[in-house]
């Protein structure tokens, strides 16, 4: 019997994903691309997103490289113009750069609040309007999925109040987009990872010891687990569903 090929199911779309150089960011755009969607890498560090863009593109897939820095507000809005003339409509954003403080709230320099704020909370919301606002113009509907963190809902007290409380916002700020947007098919929602292994993490334990012992199943997990989550929230499949949060976090954090 021969078996039926199933389309992939995120062909004729497009989509940006910031933070794509490395850690969750490369995986969430390798899995975008090997839906069939075209993708739009933006990072700072441009050699390695050309890496990933040659990689994906080798396998079949379409993707396009773009020097992204996401507290510059005018680089912001850039790539999205530059992005759309090369690929087309940018109809699917994932919006995941992000830093952590690792810091005590009252030892942070102004500079770094600044900093924090404006890459976790201030550059998904203008890349969020920048993208809607395109499709609003040309009546499409479109899929907006911000990162957040599991630091969103419980925070220890052990020196990233002010992550915790950026992600809280993305949380928050993805639930009023989702309402001001869904009568335009435009839905917004939010993904919050528990502690998955990448490069963010690796610098953590380097600093603050294994922290896996004190998760019920002793482990990080594993970025692939996010895979079959980001595919729904980006696809038809969701298209009820606006202006959610979905916890992904292996049982690390409290309920």
């Amino acid at each position: 019997m021969t078996e039926s090929l199933r389309p992939a199911p995120l062909a004729g779309h497009v989509a940006l994903v910031t933070g794509a150089s490395s850690g969750l960011g490369l995986r969430f755009a390798k899995t975008l691309a090997g839906a069939g969607a075209k993708v739009a890498l933006a990072a700072r560090r441009l050699d390695r997103l050309e890496r990933v863009a040659e990689e994906i593109e080798s396998t079949g897939g379409i993707a396009a490289a773009f020097e992204l820095d996401v507290t510059n507000a005018d680089q912001i809005i850039d790539v999205v113009e530059r992005a759309e003339k090369r690929l087309g409509l940018i109809d699917i954003l994932v919006n995941n750069a992000g830093v952590p403080d690792a810091q005590r709230a009252h030892k942070m320099s102004i500079d770094l609040i600044d900093r924090v704020i404006d890459i976790n909370l201030r550059a998904p919301y203008i890349l969020s309007c920048q993208v809607a606002r395109r499709l609003l113009i040309e009546k499409r509907p479109g899929r907006i999925i911000n990162i957040a963190s599991s630091a969103a809902f419980y925070y220890d007290g052990m020196g990233a109040a002010l992550y915790s409380v950026t992600k809280a916002g993305v949380v928050r700020m993805s639930e009023a987009l989702a309402m001001e947007w869904s009568a335009a098919n435009i839905n917004v929602n939010t993904i919050a990872p528990g502690a998955f292994a990448s490069e963010m993490m690796d610098g953590m334990l380097e600093r603050v010891g294994d922290i896996t012992q004190t998760f019920p199943r002793k482990r990080l997990a594993n970025p692939a687990q996010l895979d079959s989550t980001l595919l729904f929230l980006a696809s038809d499949e969701s298209e009820a569903v606006t202006g959610t949060c979905v916890r992904v976090d292996d049982g690390q954090g409290p309920r």
